[in-house]
């Protein structure tokens, strides 16, 4: 039971900075290499990880550290002068398109054994990564591959006709927050949407998923209102993806929901926006401050809210000389580990060794979404300055 006792001494000033990561000191700048050497030392990890290993010789792809890699992977070449892949990564894309040309002949990340509805579950959560994943990865070559066609295909095969779900996809849930609890569904669902609109060729405009689409949309708009913020910072992100996803007057209401949760530091803090609070019970002030362990939350900004955040508000078009969006970035500048490379974040379910490769988990998914938030705003200031002047 989380104690009532332990609440009153993190909400206490005096001990609120002990309830807080240490922040690492750096300039107004980041460190590419770094970040991607960090990167790839975990994506190795992941694959070799017994944890992760699932049937044909595959692994799994978690929402913490294999699907924030594939996606901010490709996003330091530029950076790094690259020619292509790294070898993890390449692994990891190898991986996922394995899983899919296997289809239904390769075991589901979870079965039923020992659990309720997991291989369900894991089915269409799997779907919607690989989509998304496959996707990303053909919209730096301009083509959607055959492999890409068959993981929509899944997708959409899967996708909820019915019920309180339609128009979504059922999603595993371990009761961890952010992206294996209770709503968690709707996260899911915003990444098929960013999958959608990520995807080449015009993918979105193709005639044959227009009824499925249609039923991704309603689902997003019926659920919106019931969801944490940050499942609409997703939500925003997909927006940017798919035109049309949120009209004008509701997609400036979650910016204005977004940046009212800025801290003073000028970073967010993931405890305040993983869950939704109905009204200020003693019970959401116990989930506002102890995990479930009872263990205290963290009470200064993190690397998995501040580089999520950010990265939405700039790929939903937030002005770059808007003042929230650049202290938002310096925070990212100045919190990055000089050392190993990486941005700091913690579990909001339980406290974990950081030093360990659980506790890991969440600056993988910090660090993967901080390379794309810094690489995003760097790619803008680069069009700026490519742009010839006027002349009087």
């Amino acid at each position: 039971m989380r104690g009532i006792g332990t609440l009153l001494t993190c909400l206490s000033v005096g001990t609120m900075v002990a309830c807080s990561h240490p922040v690492s000191k750096g300039s107004n700048s980041w460190d590419p290499k770094a970040a991607a050497a960090y990167l790839d030392n975990r994506a190795g990890w992941w694959m070799e990880w017994t944890g992760s290993a699932r049937d044909h010789g595959t692994v799994c792809i978690s929402c913490h550290t294999a699907l924030p890699y594939t996606l901010a992977r490709p996003a330091l070449r530029r950076a790094l002068a690259e020619q292509g892949p790294s070898v993890n990564e390449r692994k990891l894309i190898d991986n996922v398109i394995k899983r899919v040309r296997l289809g239904g002949n390769v075991g589901p990340y979870y079965s039923d054994e020992g659990y309720n509805h997991k291989a369900a579950e894991s089915r269409g959560t799997e779907a919607v990564l690989n989509a998304l994943i496959l996707a990303s990865y053909d919209s730096r070559n301009g083509q959607l591959s055959n492999d890409t066609r068959a993981a929509f295909a899944n997708m959409w095969a899967l996708q909820r006709t019915g019920g309180d779900k339609k128009g979504a996809w059922l999603w595993l849930q371990f009761d961890l927050e952010p992206w294996e609890a209770n709503d968690s569904a709707y996260y899911g669902a915003t990444l098929a949407a960013i999958a959608v609109g990520t995807a080449p060729e015009n993918y979105r405009s193709s005639e044959e998923i227009q009824n499925n689409l249609s039923l991704l949309r309603e689902y997003l708009d019926r659920e919106s209102s019931a969801q944490s913020t940050i499942n609409r910072v997703f939500l925003l992100w997909a927006s940017a993806k798919l035109p049309g996803l949120l009209t004008p007057p509701r997609q400036q209401a979650i910016i204005h929901e977004i940046l009212s949760k800025q801290q003073a530091d000028g970073g967010w803090r993931l405890a305040s926006i993983a869950w939704k609070w109905n009204g200020w019970s003693l019970g959401s002030l116990l989930n506002m401050w102890l995990r479930a362990d009872g263990t205290p939350l963290e009470g200064k900004s993190d690397g998995v809210a501040t580089s999520l955040i950010t990265l939405a508000l700039q790929e939903a078009g937030v002005a770059r000389d808007n003042v929230q969006l650049k202290r938002g970035l310096s925070w990212l500048m100045r919190n990055q580990n000089t050392t190993e490379g990486f941005w700091p974040a913690s579990s909001v379910n339980k406290r974990r060794s950081p030093s360990s490769n659980i506790g890991r988990f969440m600056n993988d998914a910090a660090t993967g979404y901080a390379v794309l938030a810094l690489t995003e705003s760097q790619r803008a200031t680069s069009l700026v300055a490519s742009v010839p002047k006027q002349e009087p």
